[in-house]
């Protein structure tokens, strides 16, 4: 088991599970709390970008936690999205903004949820009520996770609490947040490379309810139509997942980040 308290976001990572779990190390570190940041899967380009541009080392890849292992569950509390073995950890914390399923601890727990765009939006709040001095590289980390989240605040999910905490980070930081973001976003959508396998598992979540399990993906273009030139390769890669993962249904939606609107490919099993 490890030592340290590990700090994670959800299963196939995004930007703001990234960079939240990096913040979130920073936060902790500052308390005198021996911990670390890992991820529970690989990083898309709009990641590599951010980390590319702070000169950040990706964190370590988990698969798995041992039985009373201290973690921290960041942008994520439903299990399904966690690390293996999540039910028998010890989770110390959890710092979310998405509705709360599947969830229960045998011991108290700091738990944190806000109807917010962005889990980086939170952590910003944190810093901010612990008087702890927010440096350029958390600047930077949460100002990205903002915009990734809230797609540079067109998401409908976006709140004015994102867009001024993004507004003070990107006076700390020195960053223009439009010409930042909208580079960030557009290295983000490169799809030329995955396969229709990796296009949609590239930001998918798995949920369920009651008895259905259902799987929600994402992706960002700037260009829908040549992401629908692979339509039917893209539905075939879908009712594979649907098979192999006893998935009820499948939601896959491909957003345009310059135009805010998208396409959605559904298919049930």
């Amino acid at each position: 088991m490890e030592n340290k308290m590990l700090i994670f976001g959800h299963k196939n990572p995004d930007t703001d599970s990234i960079c939240s779990s990096l913040v979130m190390e920073k936060f902790y570190k500052n308390l005198g709390f021996d911990v670390e940041a890992v991820r529970l899967g690989n990083v898309n380009k709009e990641t590599e970008y951010v980390l590319n541009y702070l000169g950040i080392l990706l964190p370590r890849e988990i698969q798995k936690v041992e039985e009373g292992q201290k973690v921290v569950l960041v942008d994520h509390n439903e299990f399904n999205q966690s690390a293996e073995g999540i039910e028998s950890a010890t989770i110390e914390a959890v710092i979310d903004h998405h509705r709360i399923a599947n969830f229960q601890t045998k011991d108290p727990l700091y738990y944190r949820a806000e109807p917010v765009g962005c889990t980086s939006t939170i952590l910003y709040k944190k810093f901010k009520e612990e008087n702890m001095a927010i440096e350029k590289r958390e600047a930077i980390l949460m100002l990205s996770a903002i915009v990734s989240d809230t797609l540079l605040f067109k998401s409908p999910t976006c709140t004015q609490e994102d867009k001024n905490a993004c507004e003070e980070l990107a006076k700390i930081s020195g960053i223009d947040i439009n010409s930042y973001g909208l580079e960030m976003l557009k290295a983000g959508t490169d799809l030329n490379d995955f396969t229709p396998e990796q296009l949609i598992n590239l930001d998918a979540k798995s949920l369920s309810k009651g008895n259905t399990k259902y799987v929600i993906a994402q992706v960002n273009t700037v260009a829908i139509e040549d992401v629908l030139k692979r339509e039917e390769e893209i539905k075939e890669a879908i009712k594979k997942e649907i098979s192999e993962n006893g998935l009820d249904l499948f939601v896959f939606v491909i957003t345009d980040i310059l135009n805010s609107n998208s396409e959605i490919i559904a298919i049930r099993k």
